[in-house]
This record gives structure tokens, sequence and C-alpha cells, in this order.
């Protein structure tokens, strides 16, 4: 019971002191309009696409032998989220793909393979774009290395043989924003997590995202409440999120909820969302 009080009152610290910092950004123009009106429905008929599933069979093997990232290793995207990923990419066809935190390349790694596959069955030469902090292959300071991994994304990604459809770029996600010439079908947000970044990263992705596009998310847990036994969790992304919806009404953020398959902890939980442009917005937290 006291490591329950104890996790409550770190969580609830946390998120007053996100809040605060929030409410210093000024309010941002937000719109919408690009965003595919995903529903529930369409989700479930992605996750449990008998195509999917076949060409997962297919190509999880090969993913797995160069990808071998266990869970909890790295603090990066689960097994299961990297799978959703997968199946987002392969259903979705996009031609352009932009990923804002490519760490160990985890998920990196399963978007860029899905694109591969789109070509091989006839699709137009897709481009993966991931961005982060810092030279993610270097040897000296990429985090592979750290985290005891024996290959870098880009080692991982040619070993797959999908080096042709990525680009690394070494930038903060605001900047890169800022400077960007191109326009994606496809955006994953997995970067700063803190509520203030990740509130002026929304409107911006939005201003590079092509008509029908997709925004993923990671770290979204509605009304700020953990998933998972500890109590921890990124806080940052929904207290973003709720005042873009309010700000933003048409604006909707759509957990996935429950996989067809593990996530963590003996569960098929996930804290990916999608950004939606129906009406409703994710419920405040307390």
């Amino acid at each position: 019971m006291t490591e329950g009080i104890w996790s409550h009152g770190l969580r609830a610290a946390q998120i007053a002191w996100q809040r605060r910092r929030l409410s210093k950004v000024p309010a941002l123009a937000c719109d919408p309009a690009p965003l595919r009106p995903l529903t529930v429905r369409d989700l479930e008929a992605i996750f449990r696409s008998s195509e999917i599933d076949a060409a997962w069979e297919e190509t999880a093997p090969r993913i797995g032998a160069v990808c071998a990232i266990a869970d909890g290793v790295t603090e990066g995207v689960n097994p299961g989220d990297r799978r959703a990923i997968y199946y987002l990419i392969r259903a979705l066809r996009p031609r352009a793909v932009l990923e804002i935190g490519t760490h160990v390349g985890a998920s990196t790694l399963h978007a860029v393979a899905a694109l591969r596959e789109i070509v091989a069955e006839g699709g137009e030469a897709p481009q993966l774009t991931t961005v982060d902090l810092r030279d993610v292959n270097d040897p000296r300071s990429g985090f592979w290395k750290s985290a005891g991994l024996s290959q870098s994304p880009r080692q991982m990604a040619a070993a797959l043989g999908c080096e042709d459809f990525i680009r690394f770029v070494a930038s903060d996600s605001l900047s890169f924003f800022d400077c960007s010439a191109e326009s994606y079908d496809f955006i994953f947000l997995d970067g700063d997590h803190s509520a203030a970044n990740v509130y002026r990263e929304v409107p911006r992705a939005l201003e590079v995202l092509r008509p029908d596009g997709v925004i993923l998310c990671h770290d979204v847990y509605p009304q700020c409440r953990p998933f998972w036994p500890g109590g921890t969790i990124e806080a940052g992304p929904s207290l973003a999120f709720e005042r873009l919806c309010v700000e933003q009404p048409s604006l909707r953020v759509l957990p996935l909820g429950e996989l067809p398959w593990p996530t963590k902890m003996g569960t098929s939980i996930t804290s990916l969302a999608v950004l939606t442009r129906r009406e409703g917005a994710i419920i405040p937290s307390q």
C-alpha cells in the first residue's frame, strides 16, 4: 500500500510540474484537416488482417534475427508495439514516413521493413526519415552501443536490406519541422515526451502531413493513469493532447487500447494512439 501511495504521489507531482511548464507556452493554431478520420473499427480491421498476419509471420523471424532487442533493455518501444507499427505501415502503405525519436532503431526497423515489402509488392519506392537529437549511428556516442547492442540502427537496416529506404537525421524535432521542405503520409512521434514539447510538435507535424495522413504517438496514457504495475508513466504527451483537444475540438486522440498480441508485463495493452479529426477529446486527467 505504501509503495502505491508513493507512486501516486510522484505521479501527481510530475503531472503538476508538467502542467506548469505547459501553461507557459502560448496557444498555437492546430489544424487537423490533413488527418485521416480513423475509427476503432478501422484499427481493429488492420490489426486482425489475415493478409498482414501472413506477411508478419514470414518476415518476423528475419526482423527478429537483426533486431534482437528484448523488452526493457533500452526503454524503447516494446515488441508488441513494434508489431503494431509494422501492421499500420503495411495497411496504410505510406510513401513517406517520418519518425521522431530513433533511439536504438527498434521501431525504425519494423517501419522500414514494412516499407521494403510494399516495394516488393509493386508499390512506389518509399522513404523513411528518422530524426534523433544525436547521431544514433556513431560508434562512440550512439546509444545502441552503451545499451549493449551489437549493431547500430543503420547496420540493422543494412542487414535487413532496407538501407535504400531510410535517411537518418541528427536534430531536435522542432528545428527539423521548422526547416523541413518535405511532407509525409505517416508520422510517428516518440521523441521528447515533455508536455510543452509535444504541444509544440503536433501543430508542426500537421503542417507537413499530407492529406489523409496519419500521426501515431507513443506513451499516451488517458487520464495520466499507468497501464502496468509500478505507476511509472510519461505524462507529457497526454497533458499536451488534453490541451490541444480543448483548444481544437475537432482533434481527437484515439488510443489503440488492447492489441491481438502481447505487449509487455503479460498484457496486450499499448500506449500507442493515433490522432484523428473526429469530434471529441481524451478525458482530462484529475
